[in-house]
């Protein structure tokens, strides 16, 4: 089943979760009177399919009967119509059982709506990790290097046969690159870190986790070791480009000088207890743990403000003893820690393809608007909404997002894509999030890199 969300805690004892018959749902932070049992047959209606479905009845071909031509004395001419409404009908099949325009539509006819809620393979980052490297304000340069490699792992996806010439294409116009603009790569680097970042380009052109490497591994064919040496290549351009992003690429507007902000990336180590004393599933050939950490990286490349003020909470231990609450793929901390805790920040969202966040606003998804970090991706880390005003951020309350492409749109994005500051993801310890229950607590969260990227207000 698939539902839009919005979850918070409502008393003492008592979560619920509100399902909103808008195109555009929410997660508020209380007056959520919708209980966490929902019943299994509760149905939603997906945005837009109905829509899609019947411009695609309007453009088939209208099927006539020509079971007549079964009869020896039926006319060339109806065996004609027979045959068309055939082919009508195979058409018709595959277009509504197709994902992709079949051959000879025109594309540029397809709206933006229609190309983000209709195409099962969106391209959004789908992990953490690729999230956070694709935003990184980094050289143009360096993005033509990574998105020429981050095309590869499309291209491993293709079952059997795989196009390892087309690998092949792209590993060599990186190379091309990164070795004809050497001299902008470098400089992009403030002095100081200039030394550094010549090690890395030396270890990106020829070094083990280079390009030279990973050329050879595909001109083996083997999928697995290009898989492996890929990783380790953009592993290279991120901290390249990170290098090149010292603080953020833009002023932040003047009404929102005096709060906390996070001016580049920082780690949040958190230590997560089992509330009713039972265990952790064990790690490979280990023993039951009663205690699990979980990293996650907070952007302030993209959310400086948002970043900023959870940061600040972790540095003053706000979230320390803190329980965590379950609701329908989420896990909220509790809701209850008083709105004195932390600044209400307003909603930000850095839309794809834009310089700077959005304030006050939330993302249409419809219209072909994305994040540039999305909530659609499994360990992402956000804000709730304000109890007051959904423009504002709730000072303290955050969640991790669950996210299930069962319970996902046509695009395979989230119901709330859009809606929520999403500020970090977790890259350590995802797989143990689903284990987590109601009642389990935080025993202690620490800012283990990024305190010296956190500036407070004076």
């Amino acid at each position: 089943m698939a539902f839009p969300l919005s979850a918070s805690i409502v008393t003492t004892n008592k979560m619920s979760i509100k399902v909103s018959p808008t195109r555009r749902p929410h997660f508020p932070v209380s007056h959520a009177p919708f209980p966490l049992n929902r019943p299994t047959s509760t149905r939603f209606r997906y945005p837009k399919f109905n829509r899609i479905f019947a411009k695609r009845h309007e453009d088939s071909m209208e099927l006539t009967s020509g079971w007549n031509i079964l009869n020896l004395s039926t006319s060339a001419e109806q065996g004609k119509k027979w045959f068309e409404s055939a082919i009508a009908a195979i058409i018709l099949f595959l277009q509504l059982t197709t994902p992709l325009p079949l051959s000879g539509q025109d594309s540029s006819l397809i709206s933006s709506a229609e190309a983000v809620l209709y195409s099962p393979e969106t391209k959004i980052p789908r992990t953490g990790e690729l999230a956070l490297r694709r935003a990184i304000p980094a050289n143009t340069n360096m993005k033509a290097i990574q998105d020429s490699l981050e095309d590869i792992s499309y291209l491993l996806r293709i079952p059997q046969r795989k196009p390892f010439g087309t690998m092949e294409g792209n590993v060599k116009k990186a190379l091309k690159i990164a070795k004809d603009e050497k001299e902008s790569i470098l400089t992009s680097i403030p002095d100081e870190m200039r030394q550094n970042g010549s090690v890395l380009y030396a270890s990106l052109i020829d070094g083990k986790d280079g390009l030279q490497n990973l050329l050879e591994s595909i001109k083996d064919k083997d999928p697995d070791k290009v898989s492996i040496g890929l990783a380790s290549t953009l592993d290279t351009v991120a901290q390249l480009e990170l290098l090149q992003a010292p603080g953020l690429s833009f002023l932040l507007p003047q009404q929102y000088s005096d709060y906390p902000r996070l001016t580049g990336r920082g780690i949040v180590e958190f230590s997560i207890e089992k509330g009713d004393g039972s265990t952790f599933s064990p790690e490979a050939a280990g023993e039951p743990r009663s205690m699990v950490t979980i990293q996650v990286v907070l952007d302030g490349y993209s959310a400086p403000l948002t970043a900023g003020n959870f940061a600040k909470l972790v540095v003053d231990g706000a979230y320390n003893g803190v329980k965590l609450n379950c609701a329908n793929l989420a896990i909220l901390s509790d809701g209850r820690m008083g709105k004195d805790i932390g600044y209400s920040i307003p909603l930000e969202i850095k839309p794809s393809g834009q310089f700077e966040p959005l304030y006050k606003t939330t993302l249409s998804v419809q219209d072909g608007e994305l994040p540039v970090l999305p909530l659609s991706v499994y360990g992402a880390v956000a804000m709730a909404h304000n109890d007051v005003s959904e423009e504002y951020s709730s000072p303290n309350q955050f969640f991790f997002y669950l996210y299930d492409k069962r319970n996902a749109g046509l695009g395979g994005l989230s119901f709330d894509e859009g809606q929520f500051s999403v500020f970090g993801y977790t890259t350590v310890g995802r797989e143990t999030l689903s284990q987590i229950k109601t009642g389990d607590v935080i025993r202690s969260a620490k800012l283990v890199e990024g305190l010296d990227r956190l500036v407070l207000p004076k």
